[in-house]
């Protein structure tokens, strides 16, 4: 039996992430037929998807998605994927699912919990279904180690540290990602997708205490039904290891569970194809699936500040 194609339009189409997005609708047989974004620097879609109709004004590629709703025909738009600042996730997702879409979201689908609630009443109302880019649940050794643990008998739960520095320029802090409102801070920004993973891997929340938290770092403590988690995010380039930092590196990412390291550095090319693959299976990730991992971030976001005697940041003072 032959699987029809799809027909899709992107939203953000000049960010960092809208190309793995294009290159997976590309890879998995279907079609971009129009893109949003209020800045025009998207000559990348060229590579892609040449024929694709663009709009840098929101009410006009409002227009033009409802016209095609209204045609029929097969020009009507099956799949929104959203690649847009964080904040306005929320309205993206719902503008796709009441224009007769579904809705493919990258991370974090959104801000607040109660986001999630909102979204869930129109999903009922309109039949469609919101999906989420959750591709480190698809990483091969992310799933080798929950199936570790879930075969595993322990009287005592892992000890697991995280530390992830990404660093970035002066020009981080100058634009939505540098305010709080919009990008839901540090912890939500850079680190969404590693919370989503400790409790895919580790099972339940149950406690969560932050140590640190400003504009460039965030670090806590996480203790899941099957793990005690140090965690430890900063996109300051000071917090790169200082070997690794005087060779020319600006990015450091350590996992350890009982002070194993867990190596996923390899894997990642293709995980937006994958992610793709499974969404238009119908296994994609949806609404529920996303919900610990928000209220995660949105407590370190707004949670008093607990004191720590040693701040979450072992791998780093070991490499020091």
């Amino acid at each position: 039996m032959t699987i029809m194609s799809k027909n899709f339009a992107l939203i953000g189409a000049a960010g960092y992430i809208a190309p793995r997005h294009m290159q997976a609708i590309k890879a998995t047989g279907n079609r971009l037929l129009a893109a949003f974004d209020p800045n025009d620097s998207v000559g990348v879609i060229d590579s892609h998807f040449p024929d694709a109709d663009f709009f840098t004004e929101f009410e006009r590629f409002d227009r033009h998605v409802d016209l095609r709703r209204r045609a029929g025909n097969g020009g009507q738009i099956d799949y929104v994927s959203i690649c847009s600042p964080n904040y306005l996730h929320d309205s993206h997702m719902r503008f796709a699912l009441r224009s007769g879409a579904h809705a493919i979201c990258e991370k974090p689908l959104v801000l607040n919990p109660w986001n999630i609630d909102g979204l869930l009443e129109i999903e009922r109302e309109t039949g469609k279904h919101v999906n989420t880019i959750l591709q480190l649940r698809l990483h091969p050794a992310i799933i080798a180690l929950r199936e570790r643990v879930r075969r595993e008998q322990r009287s005592t739960k892992h000890e697991v540290e995280l530390a992830y520095v990404t660093s970035r320029g002066h020009w981080y802090l100058q634009s939505w990602k540098g305010d709080s409102k919009k990008s839901g801070g540090i912890a939500t920004n850079i680190g969404v997708h590693f919370f989503d993973m400790l409790h895919y891997i580790f099972g339940e929340l149950q406690t969560n205490l932050v140590h640190q938290r400003n504009d460039t770092k965030a670090a806590g403590y996480l203790e899941y039904e099957n793990a005690r988690v140090r965690w430890f995010l900063s996109v300051d380039i000071e917090d790169v290891p200082t070997l690794l930092r005087e060779s020319g590196q600006r990015t450091y990412r350590s996992i350890t569970v009982d002070g194993e390291e867990i190596e996923f550095s390899g894997g990642f090319a293709d995980l937006h194809n994958r992610s793709y693959e499974e969404i238009l299976a119908g296994r994609g990730f949806g609404l529920e699936e996303n919900r610990t991992a928000i209220e995660t971030v949105a407590t370190i976001r707004t949670g008093s500040i607990v004191p720590a005697v040693d701040v979450a940041r072992p791998p780093l003072k070991r490499q020091a």
